[in-house]
């Protein structure tokens, strides 16, 4: 039987045997200050399990608890964040908006927008604009909107002193979403400006919609004749009628042939109110 070891809890003198002393030999201590010191592989006590770290239990259950742990923090965030991240995508619809306008470098985006946006109405079945939308209804997602709730927006606008329109405009583009605003002079036909924007189109080449020169050439076309909707974007190169199409953007057709199927689909739901002498 392996022998067993003591220390004397007042001077440290350590004893071996199967029991204490009765009394430290150094400091003459009793035996009841004596304790028994445990020893590596004593078969008397029992042996500590170790854990396998290098086991795939333990892996997939840290791996587990860490997944766990980042999805809580990133919901917390997010959660905390949210109002703040709608408020901030509210702003940029605006900001878009005044663009149509050719309102840009906006510091205060509520009172520039407040002082040019006079209603944001939607447009009944008759081509009437008869229900206001009050600042919690904002929308920032036609395509959203008009599928899923039939609302037909339309900012009724006033820059120096003459009445605007403006209409949400949203299509596809060759890699993604496009998506924009037209803005009408009074007579609900000639356009005053135009705001166009996408997802992900290819820098340099369809991505340029985004440019002054593309949106520039819309300034003063018709976007009627009648009731048919002739606002529209040509190959580069070949435009027919230069009262209502613009040039596309070269090498970027697909996605020019979108913005033009995105304004004759989007202008075409809003021919009643267009037509209309009201």
């Amino acid at each position: 039987m392996a022998t067993k070891k003591f220390v004397c809890q007042v001077c440290g003198y350590v004893y071996e045997g199967e029991s204490a002393p009765s009394q430290c030999p150094v400091c003459k201590a009793p035996a009841t200050q004596f304790k028994e010191v445990e020893q590596p592989g004593d078969p008397t006590k029992p042996a500590k399990k170790k854990r396998d770290t290098n086991s795939n239990v333990y892996t997939l259950i840290y791996a587990a608890v860490m997944v766990i742990v980042v999805a809580f923090l990133l919901a917390f965030v997010n959660s905390s964040l949210r109002s703040r991240q709608d408020e901030n995508i509210k702003m940029d619809t605006k900001k878009q908006i005044l663009s149509a306008l050719h309102v840009t470098g906006v510091k205060d985006v509520n009172a520039e927008y407040a002082r040019y946006v006079k209603a944001d109405c939607l447009m009944d079945a008759e081509g009437r604009l008869d229900e206001k939308v009050d600042d919690r209804d904002f929308a920032t997602s036609y395509e959203k909107e008009v599928k899923e709730h039939g609302r037909l927006h339309v900012f009724v606008c006033e820059v120096e002193g003459e009445t605007k329109y403006v209409i949400p405009v949203y299509g596809t583009g060759l890699w993604g979403a496009l998506w924009g605003y037209v803005a009408l002079n009074a007579d609900k036909s000639s356009v005053y400006g135009v705001y166009f924007s996408h997802a992900s189109e290819t820098p340099g080449l369809g991505a340029e919609i985004v440019t002054d020169a593309f949106k520039g050439q819309f300034v003063g076309k018709q976007a009627l004749d009648a009731d048919k909707v002739v606002l529209g974007v040509m190959k580069h190169g070949k435009v027919e009628n230069p009262a209502c199409q613009v040039d596309g953007i070269s090498g970027g057709t697909i996605t020019s042939n979108g913005v033009d199927q995105m304004l004759k689909n989007c202008l075409g739901n809003y021919i009643k109110f267009l037509t209309s002498k009201e």
